[in-house]
């Protein structure tokens, strides 16, 4: 089963730091000194990846990155049952994969802690977009991921059904409190940016500007940013602000979000609301990898 989502996704930049980080993986665990005294090279295994619960998988085409990553490809074969994406039963066989019982034992907590953790995070997105349903506003996530993770932690919201916020600082140019501060203003801080850019503007990323009351949005609607962030703000505030902002501009709700608010933000009709802890306190997902021998 190929994941056409995520091959698209791990691509150029992305799919460098996923193997850097799946190699670091497999460094930190080091050798398997005791599969190595028990097993024999040529002892193989079939190992079977189940779901104790049910979930949203991310993360399954991993498995088998880690195996190439350990030069053991050609040794093993891996068969994906199912898709990052999917919603599973709880005891749903997930995939299976046969090969040297040495290279399964070594590479079998370096794929689950991968996909345990990707799931668990493509879980919650999952019950906070349900959360949304019927309303226009969709989730987007943060920059609170693991260092080394963002990309495969960004991966896993839109396997949830969520939506990626920039990638890094450069994507989407925001301006937030300590720069607005410092520069005096938000009017001063879209001028020292569009200073930096002079002579090249039509190379300057889109921008989000960061209000924390309705003075600050009025100033943001009079810069004409891509989007317009509503930063932990009251509802009654939330809703006044939100009115005052013209189409063509999005406008984005943030803070502090818990996911029992999303349907009443959702009910104001923001373009987007933002939550960091889909990320940074998604519980990881519960699935094991069951192992018996074979002579395949």
């Amino acid at each position: 089963m190929t994941d056409l989502r995520f091959e698209g996704y791990f691509s150029g930049k992305a799919r460098d730091y996923l193997f850097r980080s799946i190699d670091l993986a497999l460094e930190e665990d080091g050798p398997d000194l005791t599969a190595m005294a028990v097993f024999a090279p040529e002892d193989r295994l079939t190992a079977a990846i189940v779901a104790k619960q049910e979930a949203v998988m991310a993360g399954l085409p991993i498995a088998p990155l880690v195996l190439e990553r350990m030069g053991q490809a050609e040794a093993c074969s891996v068969t994906l049952l199912a898709a990052d994406g999917q919603r599973v039963a709880n005891r749903a066989v997930v995939a299976e994969i046969v090969g040297p019982a040495i290279t399964l034992l070594k590479a079998e907590r370096v794929i689950l802690n991968y996909i345990c953790h990707l799931s668990g995070i493509a879980t919650m997105v999952a019950t906070a977009v349900a959360a949304l349903a019927g309303t226009r506003t969709r989730l987007l996530d943060t920059r609170k991921t693991l260092p080394g993770l963002r990309y495969p932690e960004k991966y896993a919201v839109v396997c949830g059904g969520g939506v990626n916020h920039r990638l890094d600082l450069a994507e989407m140019l925001m301006f937030k409190d300590n720069h607005i501060d410092r520069a005096g203003g938000i009017p001063q801080a879209m001028a020292a940016l569009r200073k930096s850019y002079q002579g090249r503007i039509e190379s300057m990323p889109p921008v989000e500007i960061e209000c924390r009351t309705l003075a600050e949005v009025a100033q943001a609607i009079a810069e004409a940013p891509k989007r317009i962030m509503l930063d932990n703000m009251d509802e009654p505030t939330m809703r006044e602000a939100l009115a005052m902002v013209p189409t063509g501009i999005e406008t984005e709700v943030s803070g502090g979000v818990e996911l029992d608010a999303l349907a009443g933000i959702g009910a104001l009709g923001p373009d987007f609301v933002s939550v960091g802890r889909i990320t940074h306190s998604a519980k990881s997902a519960d699935l094991s990898m069951l192992l018996k021998e074979t002579t395949a």
